[in-house]
């Protein structure tokens, strides 16, 4: 088992190496600096501008640049906002608090909703009930959750003269403020971990209840209610918490848009905004934080699964 989580770390690692230098790289082939946008629109002087490429280091190879932030990022400091002056740090930590509120909540409901209409869908399979659920699941897998957003916020403005507040207040400002801004985003999120969500838990059901230990417990006159709660939906539970985990990250990431939409000062607005302005230490590090997330989720769940199942860390095939 150490072994295996050595070896999963190191595949980590390697990941993390790649997304860097892909990101750094990119980042830079990007027409534009953020010299260029600044001397757009304050209409600084040439010479102050190749001053101010000097001092962010824009002059560099990329490759020097890229050991330069490698250099800090290792002690702690991610660099400094080309706008502000602000650690990046700081930055980021100053917005977790409103994206993790905003991913868990969409995870949590998205969840919830997709296990029940999976396990729905797998007691009424074949009927009317199934196949809306199923045709349910396509739908909001095929599309993106911007676009149930703003459906969603074009619907309700349209129909109801509603819309969510455009200035943000934490829930400990003003708690209804607050649930009226996040209500869509939520729901838009968790879209497409819903719809996931009730495809995996109504294909684990099925297979469960048609498995031999199922018809063993039924023989032994265990109601229906028993047979799905205590046996079926537990014997689902591994096949689920994987996707929960992948979907938890998923959420995480698709908070870049929906914040920008409806003004949600978390880390998400903040990577927008960055990518805009070309402030590359705000991007570069960002990026490395949410792909870190996505790569320590992942070596948790493959521990997980070897926990569960001595065979995958020895190699061997499933049977």
């Amino acid at each position: 088992m150490i072994f295996y989580t050595l070896r999963r770390l190191a595949y980590g690692a390697v990941v993390m190496a790649l997304v860097t230098v892909l990101v750094f790289v990119i980042m830079r082939m990007v027409p534009g600096d953020a010299v260029s946008l600044q001397l757009q629109e304050t209409g600084v002087s040439a010479e102050e501008a190749a001053a101010m490429r000097a001092q962010f280091g824009l002059d560099d190879p990329v490759w020097v640049q890229l050991w330069t932030w490698l250099a800090g990022a290792f002690q702690g400091d991610f660099g400094t906002s080309y706008y502000g002056g602000e650690p990046v740090l700081s930055l980021f930590l100053d917005r977790v608090p409103v994206t993790v509120q905003l991913g868990l909540l969409a995870m949590v409901i998205g969840s919830l909703l997709g296990i029940g209409l999976g396990i729905v869908a797998a007691v009424t399979r074949g009927s009317a009930t199934d196949g809306a659920v199923r045709a349910f699941a396509v739908a909001f897998l095929s599309v993106p959750n911007f676009v149930v957003a703003l459906l969603l916020l074009t619907m309700f403005s349209l129909w109801f003269a509603w819309s969510p507040p455009l200035v943000y207040a934490g829930p400990g400002e003003d708690f209804g403020s607050w649930l009226q801004q996040i209500a869509i985003p939520v729901f838009a999120l968790g879209t497409g971990g819903m719809a996931a969500m009730a495809r995996m838990t109504r294909s684990s059901m099925l297979e469960s209840l048609g498995s031999d230990y199922i018809r063993a417990v039924r023989a032994k006159g265990a109601g229906n209610r028993t047979v799905i709660a205590k046996h079926a939906l537990r014997n689902s539970t591994i096949s689920v918490l994987t996707l929960l985990g992948l979907e938890l990250a998923t959420v995480l990431g698709g908070t870049v848009i929906i914040e920008q939409m409806f003004s949600i000062p978390g880390t998400g607005q903040l990577i927008y905004q960055a990518v805009l302005d070309r402030d590359y230490p705000v991007v570069v590090a960002c990026t490395i934080f949410y792909a870190a997330l996505f790569v320590v989720i992942i070596i948790i769940i493959d521990l997980l699964y070897a926990l569960v199942d001595p065979r995958i860390r020895t190699g061997r095939a499933l049977s």
